[in-house]
């Protein structure tokens, strides 16, 4: 087979791998049951309307989340100032130097830098200014360049809020999250929750926002991080090889890549529209949808609904159903095809909700939620949008989240409310520092993948938690992690790392729950614990977690923690195995141990094997300080060289006389 003939078949495997990944938003279960239903038709829903006008402009992400790194990490980009007044002028001045030179310390180290950004953040938030401020908070509450002080990171996230920063407020709406204060997390999920979705650009697909988890377990996540080096990922060179082969299904697969920023690639509407043009010229039905939806929305070229709606309607007759969901759209707002329609409207989203459009499902609850161009009801609706929910449709998440907010249709249920507005809340434009924590890692920048993870993870955001911690144990003081005084000791990192795994942990991180068990059964960073070591190994197991089975089953066996129950013990070693084949070595070994131990009771290998584990840090301390210390490296080193060179000049001699005495035997003969 051809190489090229290889690529073509390549294709269509890309195409799947690429958007059945990416198309998705943080999986989210939601159980309610009959008794949660209202069904007073005098209650309106108040506030948002999907269907409102959508002639207003496009807001850049420096409207909807004023105070943004953007002009730091894409300067491409202008910011706009929060003031005119020359004040103000001054404070964002040197707001943006402030945290320009803290993101210099994470990648250089550079401990004079650090003083003089603290100053100057402090210094503009001192003069009143909110984003300053907001960076302040963050400070505080991760004790980075600062003392660690909870309540003084929430008096400046609040007025960091109450002056509009955005960053704040979810911060804020996430610390009263975990506390159940659900009144007041409730009010401003609710509103970065709307921030949000006017944010997104395309009414087909959710936002595309890939929180890249970096590790799997202890280790990095080397596939995943693979497929996400933007133009140097061999996925998207081999696409680009194709579409300009003239691959239609290349071009289309390319062209999704830029318009929604996948595989590490910054949103390029521009070379979005192109490659779909290209397409098009090819038949290529797909993107004729999808100009459909570019033209309707703005994005990338001037608004036209006539051409949104002739795209559109030549991808329906190709048998794209769910281009009929943007033609029931037009059709609901009377653009493009002369007046509104709303009987032509329901026809075409129920076309494409035949098909499993999510899209299409979410608009026809929303025809029913608010009565238009149908009967108002609320069963039908709330119907339409757990269809919509379990393809993961983030606006379906967000009017159920009002419905349980106000108690509309629903029965009020704050707690629930607040749970779906933050998975909604998490697809808002603060999350650009998702893309710019992974371009950092991905250049080798850790100190700077860290700091922006760790902005994410005081949001509420559970993938950064989990990422920020695990920088902090795997790249120790590469991490460039900034302490109270200079950069963290190994204390100040532990005990940063073990608050950060509790946060993801809370949230239902299973590794989390892992580390946290090894963080009191080891005393790293906190105090030792083997009864807490062993509640969060339960936690772990019950994700089906191995190697918290095998814990288990040794602090069962050993007594830490637990009682001392070696049919117990017996079981998690088993139940290790079945879990994880590659656990045979370790299990077999333990069970052996257990054998020991149940049948030799008190005897000298008993305890010779009760011993062992405190022998194995002297080693490993030994090994680490005397064998690998630099000088002794170096003569080990030459030591183990010269050895080589003797065993070989030996070896040699050896062959030498034995060829020697073969020749002499054959001469006598």
């Amino acid at each position: 087979m051809t190489r090229c003939a290889i690529l073509k078949l390549l294709v269509p495997l890309i195409l799947l791998s690429l958007f059945l990944l990416s198309f998705t938003v943080q999986p989210y279960t939601i159980v309610l049951t009959g008794k949660e239903f209202k069904q007073s038709s005098t209650d309106d829903f108040p506030g948002w309307d999907e269907f409102g006008d959508s002639d207003s402009p496009h807001k850049s992400e420096d409207d909807l989340d004023p105070g943004s790194w953007q002009p730091l990490f894409e300067p491409a980009s202008p910011s706009h100032a929060s003031g005119s007044s020359n004040t103000s002028t001054a404070l964002e001045a040197l707001y943006f130097s402030g945290v320009s030179k803290m993101v210099s310390v994470a990648s250089s180290g550079d401990t004079r830098l650090m003083e003089e950004a603290a100053a100057e953040i402090e210094n503009s938030a001192s003069g009143g200014h909110a984003h300053a401020r907001s960076v302040l908070g963050f400070l505080h509450g991760m004790g980075l360049m600062k003392q660690r002080n909870k309540a003084k990171s929430v008096m400046y996230h609040h007025f960091a809020a109450e002056g509009g920063n955005m960053q704040s407020q979810m911060a804020l709406a996430y610390s009263y999250a975990r506390q159940e204060m659900y009144e007041k997390a409730v009010e401003l999920y609710a509103k970065l929750a709307d921030v949000a979705v006017k944010s997104f650009l395309v009414s087909k697909y959710p936002p595309v926002i890939e929180a890249v988890r970096i590790h799997i377990g202890a280790e990095e996540n080397k596939e995943v991080l693979m497929r996400s080096r933007g133009e140097d990922a061999e996925e998207v060179q081999i696409l680009e090889f194709q579409a300009q082969k003239g691959n239609a299904e290349a071009m289309y697969a390319i062209g999704m890549l830029y318009y929604l920023g996948l595989r590490g690639l910054r949103p390029d509407h521009a070379k979005a529209v192109s490659w779909f043009l290209k397409a098009v010229e090819k038949g290529e039905p797909r993107s004729m949808e999808v100009l459909g939806e570019i033209y309707a929305r703005g994005v990338g070229v001037e608004r036209n609904y006539t051409e949104a709606l002739k795209w559109l309607t030549h991808a329906s007759r190709q048998q794209i159903h769910s281009a009929y969901n943007g033609i029931g759209y037009l059709y609901v707002k009377g653009y493009g095809v002369g007046n509104k329609n709303y009987t032509k409207a329901r026809e075409c989203f129920k076309k494409a909700a035949s098909k499993n459009d999510s899209s299409a499902h979410y608009n026809l609850g929303v025809m029913y939620l608010k009565g238009i161009g149908v009967k108002k009801n609320f069963s039908t609706a709330f119907k339409y949008f757990m269809q919509a929910a379990d393809a993961d449709q983030p606006k379906a998440f967000y009017l159920l989240a009002k419905m349980l907010h106000a108690g509309v249709g629903l029965k009020k249920n704050l707690q629930e409310a607040t749970r779906l507005y933050k998975v909604v809340a998490e697809l808002g434009p603060w999350t650009s520092l998702s893309r710019w924590a992974l371009e950092s890692y991905l250049k080798g920048d850790v100190g700077k993948a860290f700091l922006l993870y760790a902005r994410m993870a005081e949001l509420g955001y559970e993938v950064a938690q989990s990422n920020a911690a695990w920088i902090l144990e795997k790249y120790g003081k590469r991490s460039m992690c900034m302490g109270e005084s200079k950069f963290c000791t190994d204390a100040e990192r532990h005990r940063l790392a073990n608050y950060l795994w509790w946060q993801a942990f809370e949230q239902g991180n299973e590794h989390a729950a892992m580390s946290i068990g090894d963080a009191y059964y080891y005393g790293q960073g906190i105090e030792g614990d083997y009864h807490r070591a062993a509640t969060a190994y339960m936690l772990a197991k019950e994700k089906s977690n191995a190697q918290a089975m095998f814990n288990l089953g040794y602090m069962y066996e050993r007594g830490q923690g637990l009682p001392i129950d070696l049919h117990l013990a017996k079981r998690y070693y088993d139940q290790a195995l079945q879990t994880d084949p590659n656990a045979k070595l370790p299990v077999t070994i333990a069970l052996a141990s257990l054998w020991i131990r149940m049948n030799y009771a008190n005897s000298f290998l008993v305890h010779l094997i009760d011993s062992l584990p405190g022998v194995y840090p002297k080693i490993k301390a030994w090994v680490e300080n005397v064998l690998l210390e630099k000088e002794n490296a170096t003569i080990l080193t030459l030591f183990a060289c010269l050895l080589a060179v003797l065993y070989l000049r030996e070896r040699n001699r050896r062959h030498a006389v034995a060829a020697t005495a073969q020749l002499a035997v054959r001469q006598s003969e």
